[in-house]
């Protein structure tokens, strides 16, 4: 039997990851967008430590998967559109107001067809664009133009490319999961030099190494897509 904590941990992640969510909301609503921005990162890591201590831990529930929606809703959904609209929308009146409402319900929608497929699906595919990978493209967003100091006409792209990555979660291209990693010996070594190569782009260009992670997943699936239906088309 496993003992209490066993299950407690990896709710506790979740609800931190809804906490983190929230502050990062109030952060935005002070025009503290650098802050916000970042905070959505940290939510990303604690949502990605819940299900992986689950699994270790072997303490997955079905309580646990519903929490972790309900999480992703206010971490990746909300809270990255109150980012948006704060940061960009709020110039461009109902235009802006549109597109973090579109955010939202679009990131509510691909969690209700994730959960509905959850059993049926391959775990190691995403269909649609995961709503945490559509939030951070957000926050690295506003981390870019906050860095670089560009101006209000790039705030507006924002909105567009903020409004792609929405229209991309309820779309039916298909991304890689990373759920089912093998970490044996066979493969650890190239797994290590990978992510080896990846923390040091990060560390050394911490905004522009993140945006060159984020667009090359997001850009992953539709290119995928195109030349799958080239080679159909040619054969």
């Amino acid at each position: 039997m496993k003992p209490r904590v066993a299950y407690i941990l990896p709710n506790l992640f979740t609800v931190m990851s809804i906490f983190i969510g929230i502050v990062s909301i109030t952060k935005a609503s002070q025009e503290k967008f650098t802050l916000a921005a970042w905070l959505i990162f940290l939510a990303l890591l604690f949502d990605g430590l819940d299900g992986r201590v689950a699994r270790a831990t072997g303490t997955t529930s079905r309580f646990g998967a519903e929490l972790d929606s309900l999480a992703d809703i206010v971490s990746f959904g909300v809270a990255p559109a109150l980012l948006l609209y704060f940061f960009a929308g709020d110039e461009y009146g109902k235009f802006g107001l549109l597109v973090s409402a579109l955010f939202v319900i679009f990131g509510a929608l691909r969690l209700a067809r994730f959960n509905s497929t959850l059993q049926m699906g391959d775990p190691n595919v995403f269909v649609g664009l995961p709503i945490p990978m559509a939030a951070v493209s957000v926050s690295v967003g506003v981390l870019f133009v906050q860095s670089y100091q560009l101006s209000h006409d790039y705030s507006f792209l924002l909105l567009v490319t903020s409004l792609a990555f929405a229209i991309l979660m309820v779309s039916h291209i298909r991304y890689p999961a990373f759920k089912t990693i093998s970490l044996n010996e066979k493969f650890f070594y190239r797994y290590l030099v990978i992510l080896s190569i990846v923390a040091s782009l990060v560390f050394l260009f911490r905004v522009e190494g993140l945006a060159i992670l984020i667009l090359s997943y997001i850009c992953f699936g539709p290119i995928r897509a195109i030349y799958h239906l080239t080679a159909k088309k040619f054969h």
